[in-house]
């Protein structure tokens, strides 16, 4: 036993040479590329970055442009819209594969599938669908109904609502997969004995289910919300941000002041903000989490 120690504790310190080229990747190249946009965000760069200090004067002018405030406007409803369906249908993917059903494995394969694929695909594959001249309306037209109109993918109002069903139909099988995991891990004799009391099945879901998928149910909206604030590839496959500015997002804001418009400091400030967003999300849901974990080590 006294010679297996130190034999352990070679183990663990091999281990932590191995990792840490990483751990310097990681400080030196993405903390230290984090810090230096931030830095950028408070001076006056156009097409190369500078030195100076100009303050809070990209902030002001980011939130002066009409084209950021409608990106925030579109992110915000497609946000909205985006978690409670992927929820809602995640979870009624998760309650009928927890049944048990024939062919469980092939469906819940088939669920998950879409979030395989990669955005773009999802993007390019809805856009061909949603197209009036190609797709759903195109087909109906000529199933004899040439009164038939779904042309959302070119109407300004409606536009957003199409980036929501395309990114819905893809995350939607994430959420399931998370929520049945969540779903296996409550003990089946809870069931038994309110079945035994006579409890109806909605009653034991609202009860008894739901509070227990709250761990489950957190994981799944931090996924989502952090998919939100970097939502970019749908928008360029489907729409490319139009027509208009109608389906603009804050991440292909960034990137086209970043890349074509040559501003440097404006792109880096909006980057900014969506980090603090972000960190927003992600900072309550980590200290939670480390709540929990404490309250479980203790007892």
């Amino acid at each position: 036993m006294a010679s297996s120690q130190p034999a352990r504790k070679k183990r663990a310190a091999a281990a932590q040479l191995a990792l840490l080229p990483m751990a310097i990747t990681v400080l030196g190249v993405y903390i230290g590329t984090v810090l230096w946009s931030v830095r950028i965000s408070f001076s006056s760069s156009k097409i190369f970055p500078k030195n100076d200090f100009v303050g809070f004067s990209q902030y002001e002018r980011l939130f002066a442009t009409e084209r950021w405030t409608v990106s925030l406007h579109n992110i915000a409803i497609f946000g909205v819209l985006f978690i409670l369906a992927c929820m809602v249908l995640g979870f009624f993917l998760a309650v009928f594969l927890d049944q048990h059903v024939r062919g469980e494995n092939v469906l819940r394969t088939i669920f998950l599938y879409p979030y395989a694929m990669s955005f773009v695909a999802t993007g390019l594959v809805w856009q061909w669908m949603l197209n009036p001249g190609l797709g759903i309306q195109a087909a109906v037209r000529n199933l004899g109904f040439p009164e038939f109109q779904f042309d959302w993918i070119v109407n300004q109002d409606k536009v957003i609502y199409t980036l929501v069903v395309a990114a819905v139909w893809q995350a939607s099988g994430l959420v399931m997969a998370v929520l049945l995991a969540g779903l296996r891990g409550i003990d089946e004799s809870l069931w038994n004995a309110a079945r035994i009391d006579g409890v109806p099945r909605w009653r034991y879901y609202l009860s008894v289910v739901l509070p227990q998928l709250g761990p489950a149910f957190g994981t799944s909206f931090v996924l989502l919300a952090v998919g939100v604030v970097k939502v970019y590839d749908v928008v360029v496959a489907m729409t490319l941000g139009g027509p208009g500015n109608a389906s603009e997002v804050p991440a292909k804001f960034i990137m086209d002041n970043l890349f074509t418009r040559a501003n440097v400091g404006l792109a880096s400030a909006a980057s900014t903000v969506m980090l603090l967003t972000v960190l927003a999300l992600l900072v309550p849901w980590w200290y939670a989490r480390s709540v929990q974990s404490r309250k479980l080590v203790h007892s």
